[in-house]
């Protein structure tokens, strides 16, 4: 089994040497998400929740790319500059998921690429 690149004009391009997504069979494995405009290229201007809802939006473009969703996630690790913004991560997910929700991870760090507040990653099953 060979790996295949998945890629979505709908999210951000990689701004590093990193493909937006990698199929391995069942498996695909979506590289972090940051609140990034896939047209411009430019950060979120909005407030906490408009860049989790920009993250998820960026994810689900990928998802869609490689013939899946949102609800095919199993595994979705979220990283935070901020642990306090928590509960509104959880808000928006229940807005953009179904049950059974995916295993979640969430992690706090110092700093994210271009100044993000937030990026999330995941796993996909096909």
């Amino acid at each position: 089994m060979s790996k295949q690149r998945v890629q979505s004009e709908s999210a951000p391009a990689a701004i590093g040497t990193y493909s937006q997504a990698i199929r391995h069979g069942a498996l695909v494995f979506v590289s972090g998400q940051i609140p990034l405009d896939p047209a411009t290229m430019e950060p979120d201007a909005g407030d906490f929740e408009d860049q989790v809802r920009r993250v998820i939006e960026n994810l689900a473009a990928v998802c869609t790319a490689a013939g899946g969703g949102l609800n095919d996630i199993l595994k979705l690790t979220v990283y935070l500059t901020d642990m306090d913004e928590f509960a509104c991560v959880n808000r928006v997910m229940a807005e953009y998921f179904n049950e059974p929700y995916p295993a979640r991870a969430a992690v706090g760090v110092a700093s994210l690429p271009r100044g993000a507040a937030v990026e999330m990653e995941a796993v996909l099953g096909l």
